[in-house]
């Protein structure tokens, strides 16, 4: 076999005899055959340099980015929000960019302190006691308050609303594949979480729960925590910390464990990743928290200084003591949403939330002024909101990106079984010009 290859054939074949296979064929069976390479890459030998440069060039060149050519509607869990320079430039400082695991407190001081104040800052917008110093991104910060639940209530039965992500609930499906969760899908009554009565028989480890909701609802927490209470459950609310600006926050609902997505804190876009999960729950699970905890102490001179803490995962302790096998977090991301934060203060995050609700309510009455345009739900909404087209939606978005717009999301037929429901969303980046715009676009579209 041509190039560079690792592994003898005494190595492979050993390899293979514990694992009882017979071939590399059979190590390859659960990979689709559709995703299998059937080949060599169709690559010619001995190309210069440059020409292989100017060939990467002409296929990034085909793409299209939000920002340079097309006009940003889409939301979904990723957002096109502003990026201040401040937050760039701080976070993007060579002590950070280059810093590694900070396992020697002693040579990792800044690093440690700016993943504390990270903590404290998503702390205090969960309104809950504790946060870890981040997880991959929402999807999994949700898979592992499941396994937190499930480790405190000694339960494997989960309630998850449908107006999670569908995204993160196929996340959290693989995962119960291996763990053995029993996921219970919670359906959607007019865009709003309809949660089953009480059921001893059937007491859930968590209610899983986003606020607001995939098709950007603001859910009654109140009956959730109701549900936890009359079940003995976990409440996990996956939040949207820019809405966290001008809403009830999660701890004051009653959450018990609070997760989300911190892309829209300082984070571009950028193909979707790498993201940022958010992790925070009360004190008293706080042995259950995965992954890495940083926390404040005092050196021998008696100075304040940082260390990681509680570190309950796998990579330092006994593996059947520990409570996560996350070794690791976004540090430069963490890093990038704390500079965020800072910059924006309290005042500054609620005037970015609120003008996110602003030009949403002006774009949803502008659509739902077009003939054939109706409300997919009436639950009110803050930064992002559904429709129902006279047309397939994905046919829509298809037509407004020749237009210059990425027009939204199509949702899929769990949140509109005909097909023809569009999710929109419209953060502070976009002008009443842009708005108006789209509107005249999508009324083109769907004549």
């Amino acid at each position: 076999m041509p190039g560079y290859w690792p592994h003898t054939d005494d190595e492979v074949d050993a390899m293979l005899g514990f694992l009882g296979l017979s071939s590399l064929q059979d190590l390859y069976d659960a990979v689709p055959e559709a995703l299998r390479l059937a080949g060599p890459l169709d690559l010619a030998p001995g190309v210069p340099e440059p020409d292989v440069q100017a060939h990467l060039e002409d296929l990034a060149a085909a793409n299209r980015p939000v920002g340079r050519d097309l006009v940003c509607f889409a939301g979904g869990g990723a957002y096109d929000h502003h990026l201040p320079a401040v937050t760039a430039a701080l976070a993007g400082r060579s002590e950070f960019v280059t810093s590694y695991t900070p396992y020697q407190a002693e040579v990792a001081q800044g690093v440690l302190q700016a993943i504390f104040e990270f903590q404290t800052l998503v702390a205090r917008l969960a309104d809950v006691d504790v946060a870890n110093a981040s997880l991959y991104d929402g999807a999994a910060a949700v898979c592992e308050a499941v396994n937190l639940a499930a480790g405190a209530t000694g339960r494997q039965d989960v309630w998850v609303s449908q107006g999670l992500n569908p995204s993160w609930r196929q996340v959290l499906g693989t995962l119960a594949a291996g763990t053995g969760h029993r996921l219970v899908d919670v359906p959607l009554a007019s865009g709003l979480t309809a949660w089953p009565g009480a059921d001893p028989a059937a007491a859930p480890a968590a209610l899983v729960v986003a606020y607001p909701n995939y098709l950007g609802c603001l859910e009654d927490l109140a009956q959730a925590r109701a549900a936890c209470d009359a079940t003995g459950a976990l409440l996990v609310v996956a939040f949207d910390p820019i809405a966290a600006g001008v809403l009830r926050s999660p701890g004051s609902w009653g959450a018990d464990v609070v997760v989300g997505e911190g892309q829209a804190l300082g984070l571009p876009l950028a193909f979707g990743g790498p993201y940022l999960g958010l992790f925070a729950c009360r004190a008293e699970h706080v042995r259950r928290l995965p992954g890495r905890l940083v926390g404040e102490t005092v050196d021998g001179a008696g100075r304040r200084s940082f260390v990681t803490t509680l570190r309950t995962r796998e990579q330092d302790i006994r593996r059947e003591k520990a409570t996560s096998n996350v070794c690791t977090n976004q540090t430069l991301m963490a890093v990038t949403a704390a500079v965020q934060l800072g910059w924006l203060g309290p005042s500054g995050l609620a005037e970015v939330a609120t003008r996110c609700a602003q030009g949403t309510r002006y774009c949803r009455d502008a659509l739902l002024a077009l003939d054939g345009v109706e409300p997919l739900v009436d639950a009110p909404v803050l930064r992002e909101f559904a429709v129902r087209l006279p047309l397939a939606a994905d046919v829509a978005v298809e037509r407004l990106a020749g237009e210059g717009f990425l027009a939204g999301i199509a949702l899929g037929p769990e949140h509109a079984p005909g097909g023809d429901g569009l999710l929109v969303a419209v953060t502070e980046r976009r002008t009443r010009r842009e708005i108006d715009a789209f509107v005249a676009a999508l009324d083109k579209a769907v004549r």
